[in-house]
């Protein structure tokens, strides 16, 4: 096996298409009351299941948080810790939650953590160089 994408399940579709789409700049085509979202960001597939949709395909419920999670993050990176500053400030200002300002790690990376408007938490982080994959 190897790995392919990760997705999300979603309560609200409308109000996450906009995020991801809106702030975070992801290429989202689908309309806002899709049932999924299903794209290929970076090379990664991410996908977007509205929990209804997804609790009636499996035939069962869920328990899912409310407010800020700590079940798993996004990590998105940026080529310069410069660049991190200014995606903090720029999302942020566009209505991501804020969750640690932009701090220089002891490891040498520059990070900082915003949530989605479900309470996922997302990563902006750099090395202050281009991504290696």
């Amino acid at each position: 096996m190897r790995l392919d994408g990760f997705g999300l399940l979603v309560n609200d579709m409308g109000t996450m298409i906009r995020f991801y789409r809106d702030v975070l700049g992801f290429e989202i085509i689908e309309d806002e009351n899709a049932s999924n979202v299903y794209l290929v960001k970076d090379g990664t597939l991410f996908l977007l299941y509205g929990r209804d949709d997804f609790e009636g395909l499996t035939k069962r419920k869920y328990e899912y948080s409310k407010g800020l999670n700590g079940h798993c993050e996004i990590a998105l990176y940026v080529d310069s810790f410069e660049e991190v500053d200014a995606a903090f400030e720029r999302v942020t200002r566009n209505g991501a939650v804020p969750i640690l300002a932009p701090e220089t790690e002891p490891w040498g990376q520059r990070t900082c953590y915003i949530a989605d408007p479900e309470g996922n938490l997302i990563e902006i982080g750099s090395f202050n160089r281009p991504f290696r994959s």
